[in-house]
């Protein structure tokens, strides 16, 4: 699978429409997989980083196939320089008992009765985290909040409002198979508005 980093100018008024409704970043990214507005474009992950300089934003993407960035590039000052890939081989990359670092923003929700609600306390965010990784071929050996807030996006006329939680820490590989296919599919749901996107480094 493909990892792509691209760099948004907050100059552009395009740029800031964008980051300030994952609704329409999500469009926005779909239309570099598709030409055709009726087709299906394939799934990917997306994820904005947290950056310290304001006078850039910065997107991650993965995705199975390498997109086409045309429909950014074409844009005046959307972008700030070219996109940057590399290809991430995930089973052939992860080791079984292995740590990582790691950087996850989970859309911390439990589901009873047919709804969905949002998890608030740090301690409740933490043990999501631990189901995830039972799921998911990992154990979570230190974790923090680095930060917890509600996202809010606008579909058309409807409001939004997702329940947002930035985890960093360390994992170690309990099932690398199972942890390979999570990292593709993505951990939790609401993964079309920015969340899912499992980001390790040694």
């Amino acid at each position: 699978m493909h990892l792509s980093r691209l760099r948004l100018d907050p100059r552009s008024q395009e740029a800031r429409r964008d980051l300030a409704n994952p609704y329409e970043m999500h469009r926005t990214l779909t239309r570099c997989f598709v030409n055709d507005s009726g087709a299906l474009p394939p799934r990917f992950l997306w994820r904005s980083e947290p950056v310290i300089d304001w006078h850039e934003a910065v997107i991650l993407v993965q995705s199975e196939t390498l997109p086409s960035w045309d429909a950014l590039t074409s844009r005046d000052r959307y972008l700030r320089g070219v996109p940057e890939s590399k290809v991430l081989i995930p089973e052939q990359q992860l080791r079984h008992a292995t740590d990582y670092r790691f950087r996850l923003f989970g859309n911390t929700t439990v589901t009873r009765d047919g709804k969905r609600y949002g998890l608030v306390s740090e301690d409740a965010q933490l043990a999501w985290l631990a189901r995830q990784g039972e799921k998911s071929g990992f154990s979570v050996l230190a974790a923090l909040v680095m930060s917890s807030d509600v996202l809010r996006a606008r579909k058309e006329n409807m409001p939004i409002s997702l329940r947002r939680a930035c985890f960093e820490g360390r994992l170690r590989v309990t099932d690398a198979v199972l942890l390979a296919g999570a990292m593709k599919r993505g951990i939790g749901p609401a993964k079309a508005f920015g969340f899912g996107l499992l980001s390790l480094a040694p």
